[in-house]
């Protein structure tokens, strides 16, 4: 192995009189590290490549690969430089002269060189400018060549083949891979492991799809485990950069005009593949600013982050608790699935790469508006379920608001067997509508029960068992339910159920007790719903709470002293907290999370809903 000191002064003279690479050429990629470095490498070395073609690498060699260096064991004699068959510590085997003895037919070594792929032509399918990139196109003795094949680099444990030099083909010692291998002597080992890891940079975009035993089908990190350890030792310990394989990296740049980041800055490689890890964290977001408030969603954004590698997304919390998390660097996001007439406050963190975060930024607030579309409201409503024998399966709408319903704005989704995910929506014909005190059906097309009371026939919609939640949605906000989401429960198989008369309005938490069950296939009541609610009106004087904001016990008075169940959800509907009362008394809830939440109080057919603040 030579060492780049005592190389140094041939590398000079060398130099004179060819350009080399420019002094800023990695200046745009300063101060990055880990994927983000290797994607800004990939554009710097793309940028200024001129493919040269493949018939013009051996007049590439004469600069890039020539023996020309005076050290003891070279024999500055202008031949090929041949990295499986250079022999560096004393006379080489044999040697070829530029222009001359270029194959042809071989049966043995020393009879013609050619020109070896060391990542192999089969995996992108000889496709240019891999083709003749002579960053990773080596010249190289014919018979030695085809010895090595397609073979993946590695160390040999039991050798089949070894040539005049040393390089030799056997099965691997290597951890982690136990196939046939190629490995060269420890003088050219760094020169090929910065050349594999040139191309995983210079063909990122790609190398993704080339198929190869040391790739593993990504274009981050390109490479297996097994193969990407063995590379950075081979750089690193085995064989570093010397002056000779500078040099060739500044031939290179003058050939075909970019450069191997890795031979001019070897500290690129621990940067991508084996980075310090990053602590430090994002500066906090500013200027957090609320805005546009709909009944059920509010508008943020924000100053963006700073950070020394770079931001990835940002944590949006809703009253000092974690709500999700943006996915992206967009400093703006549109918070949904809030309840009316509600005020909610935001705060945002910032996320880097390394999955530091930042402090709080500023907490704003905002109140959404209250024009009735949210569950829990007047509004429609399922009303009827058939769940019965073969495709006897029918959903019914009713409508008791007041007022005509366009159902533009309305959708239905299926969940099944307790998948905690929508299907796709069932969007209602264009132009659809329901009168006050109607309804609309929708029925399997196969489907034999009461057919002439079908508005619309869907078999994806009504594809349900008894064990499937079915969601109406109102603008995308789920304010109906039939069934338990994200349960396999069943709650309605070969059944037929029917919403009491004494329910008025949608929920988002079903509740069996609101329905009366009748034997499968029963559709007496289809295509028609009643209606019988105790006008009474449970007010606010009938019921208080104290404290709130709460921040343990929260007391609560019940003026009719009835039952009464309790029911707490989340900014985000979920709930959180149930129990039923007899009489006045008190709840704990020490263990909620601080933040923002609705109560709500049921008491046989009538509901009312208070804010809750949690301290």
């Amino acid at each position: 192995m030579k060492h780049f000191y005592t190389l140094l002064t041939t590398f000079l003279t060398f130099s004179i009189g060819m350009a080399q690479v420019p002094a800023n050429y990695y200046d745009s990629a300063d101060g990055l590290t880990g994927y983000a470095l290797k994607t800004q490498l990939k554009n710097i070395i793309s940028n200024g490549h001129v493919d040269q073609g493949y018939g013009s690498l051996y007049t590439g060699y004469q600069t890039t690969h020539s023996d020309n260096i005076s050290e003891s064991g070279y024999e500055n004699d202008n031949t090929v430089l041949l990295f499986y068959t250079e022999n560096p510590n004393g006379t080489d085997p044999y040697s070829y002269n530029h222009g001359q003895d270029q194959c042809g037919n071989y049966n043995a070594e020393g009879v013609c060189h050619n020109r070896e792929h060391l990542v192999p032509q089969s995996s992108f399918g000889s496709a240019s400018p891999m083709q003749s990139d002579i960053h990773h196109v080596i010249p190289s003795d014919g018979f030695t060549n085809g010895q090595r094949g397609s073979l993946p680099f590695g160390t040999v444990g039991s050798a089949n083949w070894t040539s005049l030099n040393g390089s030799k083909r056997g099965n691997s010692n290597v951890t982690g891979y136990s196939g046939l291998v190629f490995e060269p002597i420890d003088e050219f080992k760094g020169d090929i492991a910065r050349a594999l890891l040139y191309f995983a940079v210079r063909y990122e975009d790609n190398v993704d799809s080339y198929s190869w035993e040391m790739f593993n089908g990504t274009e981050d990190q390109v490479f297996e485990n097994w193969a990407l350890d063995m590379l950075l030792d081979w750089h690193n310990n085995v064989d570093p950069v010397d002056a000779r394989e500078i040099a060739r990296n500044d031939a290179a740049y003058n050939y075909q005009g970019n450069a191997n980041p890795f031979v001019n800055h070897p500290e690129y490689v621990n940067l991508i593949w084996n980075p310090s890890p990053d602590t430090v964290a994002p500066t906090d977001p500013t200027n957090l600013v609320a805005s546009n408030p709909t009944d059920n969603s509010i508008d943020l954004s924000w100053t963006a982050s700073t950070d020394n590698v770079a931001v990835a997304s940002y944590d949006v919390y809703i009253g000092g608790a974690f709500a999700f998390n943006t996915g992206n660097t967009n400093t703006n996001t549109t918070v949904t699935g809030l309840l009316p007439d509600t005020d909610y406050c935001f705060t945002i963190k910032a996320i880097d790469t390394s999955n530091n975060e930042s402090g709080f930024s500023n907490q704003d607030c905002e109140t959404t508006t209250d024009n009735g579309s949210s569950g829990g409201d007047i509004d429609i409503f399922f009303s009827e379920y058939i769940e019965g024998s073969g495709n006897n399966k029918v959903l019914e709408i009713a409508n008791f608001t007041g007022s005509t319903i366009n159902l533009s704005i309305y959708t239905l989704k299926l969940s099944t067997n307790g998948n905690a995910a929508w299907g796709s929506p069932y969007n209602f014909p264009s132009s659809s509508t329901i009168a006050n005190e109607d309804v609309f059906v929708i029925a399997n097309g196969g489907s034999t029960v009461c057919t002439g009371e079908y508005d619309d026939l869907n078999n994806a919609i009504t594809s349900f068992n008894g064990n499937d939640a079915i969601g109406l949605f109102k603008n995308d906000v789920l304010i109906d339910i039939l069934g338990d989401f994200n349960s396999s429960d069943n709650y309605a198989q070969n059944t037929t159920l029917v919403r009491k008369p004494t329910v008025d309005r949608p929920t988002i938490t079903f509740n069996i007790s609101e329905w009366d069950s009748f034997a499968s296939n029963n559709c007496d009541d289809l295509g028609t719903h009643n209606q019988t609610l105790n006008t009474e009106n449970y007010t606010d004087k009938k019921l208080s709470i104290y404290p709130n904001p709460v921040k343990s016990n929260l007391n609560i008075n019940l003026a009719n002293e009835e039952q009464t169940i309790i029911e707490i959800f989340d900014v985000l509907g979920k709930r959180v907290y149930s129990k039923k009362l007899l009489s006045s008394g008190s709840i704990n809830l020490q263990n909620l999370k601080t933040g923002v939440y609705i109560i709500k109080f049921t008491q046989k057919n009538k509901t009312v809903s208070k804010k809750l603040i949690k301290s």
